[in-house]
């Protein structure tokens, strides 16, 4: 008989997936959806930053919901909800409507935190990494094989069926259908957690004065910085890619260009997994790779993938000033491995670190760190610079200050309490029972 943890594990990550699908299928159809309502480039990086203004909230509301409600009844309702509003998208009249229905429709970007605090409910601490990574990998590659790669060419130019004569209507309709029966199919099949007591611990921790003494951890706090360079780039690019490539070389092919982009969002993706597993690897084997933070192996392994993705920002300049759009995917590709590897191995360490208030802290890390991907898209496409190419390298000045203050709190004497010790909030709230309501706090 299969385990359930591999059936809840399934549907958590095709949950993601679709998810990452329906979030990003805005980027493949840009060239048609500026055409039909007038939109400038600039006016396309702000698109594409709005695409993701609801998620950062939504991500940190919905961890402590999570742990509350259990994962089946909060990712069925959010694929319901997602699913009405990419179908509304798709048969809206005015660039209005159009626009504050895909803000909601990209609450499907909230659905990381729902399958992150499902996976934690049912696998051990040894095997988070790599359980984690496997969700989060194989989601975050929906953005790449689902809305790069496979919505273009379901989609493509001249698209026409009986319902609709656009091909970016006819996608965001279609995925949204599919997100309303798979948010009913995880309702039904779905199970909370793998025992009963870890279901009862998670449920207990979800006040607001405990959410607020969690978030305010030296641990949540850095790890959300982190995440805001990693991830938050990741869905910057994953946004951008696209244009990047049609406006900064001449590619005007919509296949051709989301293809290249593709190789990005299909790196960060699928080598996201690998990132989870070496730094279950390096904790298990007690293996240290950077004298500074001796001891502390997860950390270590976090913010060596930090340094490789600022490092990789300034390559993808310098490629793009070459010319050479070749060079430019390859250094879009290192990219996304630098993304996969320290989202990996950051979201091994989230659950680690709080394994009874995954939920919460995943919703705060994943929120905080999807700002990232509402401001740097800002960057990219800033009137102000002289290409397109120099935003990498704006980008990249900006994460300076995170990896310095990651470098901090990773040194092993401060590393050692990172969990107890933190900013605003000193004192944790008494604990609560699983009856606890949160207006009781």
């Amino acid at each position: 008989m299969i385990d359930r943890k591999w059936i809840n594990l399934l549907l958590a990550t095709a949950m993601f997936n679709l998810g990452f699908v329906i979030w990003f299928s805005f980027a493949p159809f840009t060239d048609e959806i500026a055409a039909e309502f007038g939109l400038s480039v600039a006016q396309l990086g702000l698109v594409s930053s709005a695409a993701v203004v609801a998620v950062p909230l939504g991500r940190i509301v919905i961890g402590p919901i999570t742990d509350k409600l259990g994962a089946p009844v909060t990712a069925g309702v959010t694929l319901v909800v997602v699913g009405i509003f990419s179908i509304l998208s798709a048969f809206a009249p005015t660039y209005e409507i159009f626009t504050v229905s895909r803000i909601i429709a990209s609450l499907a970007g909230i659905t990381f935190v729902i399958g992150i605090q499902h996976v934690a409910q049912w696998f051990e601490e040894e095997n988070l990494g790599l359980a984690e990574g496997i969700f989060a990998g194989v989601g975050n590659a929906g953005a790449g094989l689902g809305a790069y790669f496979t919505l273009p060419r379901i989609f493509g130019e001249g698209y026409a069926d009986p319902l609709f004569a656009s091909n970016w209507r006819a996608a965001f309709f279609y995925t949204g259908v599919l997100a309303v029966v798979l948010g009913i199919v995880y309702f039904v099949v779905g199970d909370a957690a793998r025992t009963e007591e870890r279901r009862q611990a998670a449920k207990a921790g979800v006040t607001k004065s405990q959410w607020l003494y969690i978030a305010t951890r030296h641990g949540a706090v850095v790890l959300s910085a982190a995440y805001i360079m990693t991830f938050g780039l990741e869905v910057a690019m994953n946004g951008w890619l696209g244009t990047y490539y049609r406006e900064g070389f001449g590619e005007g092919d919509l296949v051709i260009a989301a293809t290249f982009a593709a190789t990005f969002s299909i790196t960060a993706g699928l080598l996201r997994p690998l990132g989870g597993w070496i730094s279950d690897v390096l904790a298990r084997n007690e293996r240290n790779i950077l004298p500074w933070f001796e001891g502390r192996y997860r950390e270590q392994w976090t913010f060596a993938t930090m340094v490789f993705v600022v490092v990789a920002l300034f390559g993808m300049t310098a490629a793009g000033l070459s010319g050479n759009i070749y060079l430019a995917v390859f250094a879009g590709f290192l990219v996304g491995v630098g993304c996969a590897f320290s989202e990996g191995a950051i979201f091994a360490q989230v659950p680690a670190m709080f394994p009874d208030n995954s939920g919460t802290v995943a919703g705060v890390v994943g929120g905080i760190g999807t700002v990232g991907g509402s401001v740097y898209p800002l960057l990219f496409a800033a009137p102000f610079l002289p290409n397109l190419h120099v935003g990498y390298t704006v980008v990249a000045l900006t994460m300076i200050p995170i990896l310095v203050l990651t470098a901090w709190v990773f040194q092993p004497h401060i590393a050692e309490h990172a969990t107890e010790d933190g900013w605003i909030v000193d004192e944790q709230p008494a604990p609560t029972t699983a009856t606890t309501s949160p207006s009781d706090d």
